[in-house]
């Protein structure tokens, strides 16, 4: 007999294990281990969704026959990590060989590799996951003499490759590749937002969230509670269950208002799919086939279904390749060399800028924020004020039910904190406050004011956005996207640009208090 190992991102019947796995005669291993829930502060409701799910995944694969040996989280067991485990089962079982697919982290994929085939003792077989549209070899093929990678053209080839949205003539949709400048519309109240679907919890759920909350609860501790907004499903029935309701009432008006921000509205017209199809209970051929569908009867326009297919075929998928292409090294990329701690406010949440609390509000009630918020509010915030990259990488991982290293890294790194000398993107994304004012309502109700930013209350955003023009000078001066902004500053009068500067080194100095 074999055994398989499933681990918590890899729960899909048709994964490439399984298929090459006999369900008469071999056993699967799934375990919930100290060692992979820890190793960072993961958020409460990121463990109990991975958990519960994993165990609804571990009731599915019984019921279809296969024999399945699985580990409950139970903190008094000896064995605390993955490699425990399957020396035990090793143990017990005399396996003539370990099945797995390929996993999401280079850190466990590299313990994989290297040491478990010396460790185990037994013939260590890895496939690769081909729930993905490019395989690693592809994107490395595509990306191999290039300087800079553009997503842009990558996701051409995959919409060549899928055929998603494109035409007999091999021509895309609406003559164009790239609606993105139709997606940036403000909500103002109209269209209503839908309301999310609610899911059931069973036993299983029930039983989760109480051990979560007695274990685990602690690694968030200003926000208690957190569990009792649990509304990830938990099942794939579930999730078949979010996918069409979004595709039916969110979908609609995602292409227009996929950028806005309203306070208080955590989802707005997102999909809140990213953690279903990051964890295996959606493959994203699904959900892009029922997306595409929906546009081809009529249901949604063109703008809207081209967006979020750009999200899941081209940018998912290039920062898959970007992640396997440049790891180990891409993790301690710090081009810009910034080194300022994490302010205490990005584990408590209190802090006075409207927006930023915001966003740690949702993100702590939800283990979830939506693409802007944390490109645009707390991403921004950390490129500006200059806060370690590696420190800013491990709090995105932590916080969100959908983060796993291989999607979080090369977004944090490359695209919020440009510090992988812009291989991801050709431009920093750093925006004042005007940028939050124009997409959202948060400065309305700011004590901060956006208009200014030399005086005692003007928007953080504002002075340290121009602080960090000035001293990157050297890195972006040249850089033929920022050419105009750079204009602007030396345009600027002296006496303004001091005062913006002082104020921005006083805010630097107290970023704490703000």
């Amino acid at each position: 007999m074999k055994i398989g190992l499933i681990l918590g991102d890899q729960l899909t019947l048709t994964l490439a294990s399984l298929r090459v796995l006999d369900p008469a005669q071999d056993c699967l291993i799934m375990a919930e281990v100290m060692e992979e829930a820890t190793y960072v502060p993961h958020h409460p409701q990121k463990i109990a969704l991975i958990f519960s799910a994993m165990r609804h995944f571990c009731a599915e694969l019984r019921q279809q026959g296969w024999q399945v040996d699985y580990y409950s989280f139970d903190p008094e067991r000896h064995e605390q990590s993955l490699i425990a485990i399957l020396e035990k089962s090793v143990e017990d079982l005399f396996p003539e060989a370990l099945i797995m697919t390929q996993c999401g982290e280079y850190r466990l994929q590299h313990q994989m590799d290297l040491q478990w085939r010396k460790t185990l003792g037994v013939p260590v077989e890895i496939y690769g996951d081909d729930r993905f549209i490019c395989t690693t070899s592809e994107f490395a093929d595509w990306a191999d003499g290039r300087k800079q990678l553009r997503m842009e053209y990558f996701y051409r080839e995959m919409r060549r490759k899928t055929g998603y949205l494109m035409t007999e003539e091999g021509q895309p949709e609406g003559d164009q590749w790239n609606f993105d400048a139709d997606n940036r519309k403000r909500w103002k109240g109209d269209p209503p937002l839908p309301s999310p679907p609610d899911f059931k919890r069973d036993q299983i759920d029930k039983d989760v969230l109480t051990l979560v909350h007695t274990h685990f609860s602690e690694h968030l501790p200003e926000h208690p509670n957190s569990l009792e907004n649990f509304h990830w499903a938990t099942t794939r029935e579930q999730a078949i269950q979010a996918l069409r309701y979004f595709v039916k009432h969110g979908l609609p008006y995602f292409g227009d208002y996929q950028d806005a921000m309203v306070k208080d509205e955590s989802r707005l017209f997102h999909s809140l799919l990213s953690p279903y199809i990051n964890c295996g209970l959606l493959t994203a051929k699904e959900v892009c086939d029922d997306v595409e569908k929906a546009y081809k009867t009529g249901h949604i326009p063109l703008n809207a279904a081209e967006g979020f297919i750009r999200q899941v075929i081209g940018w998912r998928e290039y920062v898959r390749g970007i992640y396997w292409l440049k790891m180990p090294s891409y993790a301690k990329a710090n081009n810009l060399n910034h080194t300022r701690e994490l302010p205490s406010y990005f584990w408590t949440g209190k802090t006075r800028m409207a927006c930023m609390a915001d966003s740690f509000k949702n993100t702590f009630n939800n283990a979830y924020a939506h693409h802007i918020q944390r490109l645009m509010i707390t991403g921004n915030f950390s490129l500006i004020a200059g806060l370690a990259p590696e420190a800013v990488c491990e709090w995105y991982l932590a916080v969100y039910a959908d983060a796993y290293e291989w999607v979080e890294l090369p977004n944090t790194l490359g695209m919020v904190l440009h510090a992988d000398e812009g291989y991801l993107g050709s431009k920093p994304y750093a925006a004042s406050g005007n940028y939050i004012n124009k997409m959202s309502d948060y400065c309305k109700g700011c004590e901060y004011q956006v208009k200014t930013a030399t005086d005692e209350d003007s928007c953080p955003f504002n002075s340290l956005y121009w602080n960090f023009i000035h001293r990157h000078k050297d890195t972006f001066a040249k850089n033929q996207r920022m050419s105009m902004i750079y204009r602007n500053f030396e345009r600027m009068d002296s006496n303004k640009r001091d005062a913006i500067i002082a104020r921005s080194n006083h805010l630097l100095e107290h970023l704490n208090e703000l």
